[in-house]
């Protein structure tokens, strides 16, 4: 049986081939069913978009891009990707991206997805239990309160939404294992200037191609000296 949409029937088995071919480029492989649960939570996001305040993107196709293959498009540069039983926080999670998508895709992967808006979280936990994830843990609350309960716990911490890479790093870093590896998803490389106070870190920079956007895209690794 088909499931219903209510914002994307009319584009769900073109958005089906473009998530399949997104992939295909991006080296993922993705069953149907992972298929399946990106354009629910797809849906539930246009859906809910406005009376939750999850995102200012309210075309489909747009959304379909700079939301879903943005967070794609991330996966293959993860660190530790092939390796399962990964823990990973994403702070300032917002609507769940990157951490639904990552939940979806990276399934032997234990995905917290962190963000201060009670709202978001909401949909985050409605929407994971619609699509049927079993791998992600929804947290309304701070960075800063969550570091005495998670203390060096994470492998991965990704952020897609931190202004400032300097206080990304200093908000994470409590929560990250000696091993682990910070991991901030930007737009434009960041300047010296701003990796200035990094001093204690090793940084490496690598930029990511997203299917069918144009925009620069760049990944910031960051482990401890």
């Amino acid at each position: 049986m088909t499931p219903k949409f209510s914002k994307i029937s009319h584009k769900s088995q073109c958005f089906a081939a473009a998530i399949d071919e997104a992939a295909q480029s991006l080296g993922l492989t993705i069953t149907d069913v992972q298929n399946m649960q990106i354009l629910r939570y797809l849906d539930g996001l246009l859906l809910w978009g406005k009376a939750y305040n999850l995102t200012a993107i309210t075309d489909p196709d747009e959304a379909l891009v700079k939301h879903i293959f943005d967070c794609m498009a991330i996966i293959p540069m993860l660190p530790f990707v092939t390796q399962p039983n990964k823990s990973l926080l994403d702070i300032g999670t917002g609507a769940g991206l990157p951490s639904v998508i990552l939940a979806t895709l990276k399934p032997d992967w234990h995905i917290d997805a962190l963000d201060s808006n009670q709202k978001k979280i909401r949909f985050i936990r409605q929407i994971s239990s619609e699509i049927g994830l079993k791998n992600i843990t929804p947290i309304a609350s701070r960075i800063e309160n969550h570091h005495a309960q998670k203390a060096g716990a994470y492998d991965v911490i990704t952020s897609r939404a931190f202004a400032s890479l300097t206080d990304f790093v200093s908000l994470a870093a409590p929560c990250l294992a000696d091993a682990g590896v910070l991991y901030a998803m930007k737009g434009k490389k960041p300047t010296a200037e701003e990796m200035a106070d990094l001093q204690a870190w090793h940084i490496d920079i690598k930029p990511i191609c997203v299917p069918k956007l144009d925009d620069d895209r760049c990944v910031v690794y960051l482990t401890k000296q």
